[in-house]
């Protein structure tokens, strides 16, 4: 009985890591989605100097907040089609009758969207937070925050992407579920850099913004598979 169960539990997490694995493939063989979203991260916010003007102090003010809004922004575009792609060519279905779990198989979505989207914004964040004059002491606790807090962003848009399948205006749909969800992210990163440049401790800040992803690690997996079993039926 017990080989058997852990027959069972390994054949789920195989099934898991091949959804990964075919994903992270998918994404690979169209780059172009990775670009047109760090293009977006990177244009969008070299908006803020033209509209609010060049001056130092101003930008260094507002680069963690533009730094953090962008990403969110450019996570909610690519949240858009994370199951509507499945729906749209009868695979969803497939999902939902895999013997694995709907929540683990949610979650390997959500994993392979993060780290085809989130870790390429990670990656390009130093080069929009210098063109933002970001002061030095912020960089460390700016990489740590996105680093923590954009999980968060994929399990609670996980939860609207999942909500909007087959919806029309699936995308203005997903904005209106996601952003309030992920306000209390958005708070506690931006404090944490704060408090980093006028260096106080982020060590607060960043165990609540973990703590939110955690939280949306726990919760998202259920809302999400729920959600298309009801589009499914």
């Amino acid at each position: 009985c017990g080989h058997a169960d852990a027959r069972k539990r390994q054949s789920r997490m195989n099934a898991a890591f091949a959804l990964i694995a075919r994903d992270l493939r998918l994404a690979w063989r169209h780059p172009h989605e990775i670009v047109t979203i760090l293009a977006f991260f990177v244009v969008a916010s070299s908006l803020f100097p033209f509209g609010i003007g060049p001056e130092p102090q101003i930008l260094a003010r507002i680069a963690m907040g533009v730094v953090w809004v962008v990403a969110l922004l450019a996570t909610l575009i690519s949240l858009e089609r994370l199951f509507q792609a499945e729906a749209d060519d009868g695979s969803l279905d497939l999902l939902a009758g895999s013997p694995a779990p709907l929540e683990l198989l949610t979650l390997a979505k959500v994993a392979a969207q993060w780290l085809t989207t989130a870790v390429p914004l990670i990656a390009t964040a130093p080069i929009v937070a210098t063109m933002l004059q970001l002061p030095p002491e912020g960089y460390a606790t700016l990489m740590l925050t996105l680093i923590l807090g954009t999980p968060g962003l994929s399990l609670f848009g996980g939860i609207g992407a999942a909500l909007s399948v087959g919806a029309r205006r699936g995308g203005a749909l997903l904005a209106l579920i996601v952003l309030p969800l992920v306000i209390p992210i958005l708070i506690f990163a931006v404090a944490a850099v704060d408090a980093a440049i006028a260096g106080l401790s982020p060590r607060p800040h960043l165990f609540l913004l973990a703590g939110l992803s955690v939280f949306a690690l726990t919760l998202a997996p259920f809302a999400m598979a729920a959600a298309l079993r009801q589009a499914v039926e």
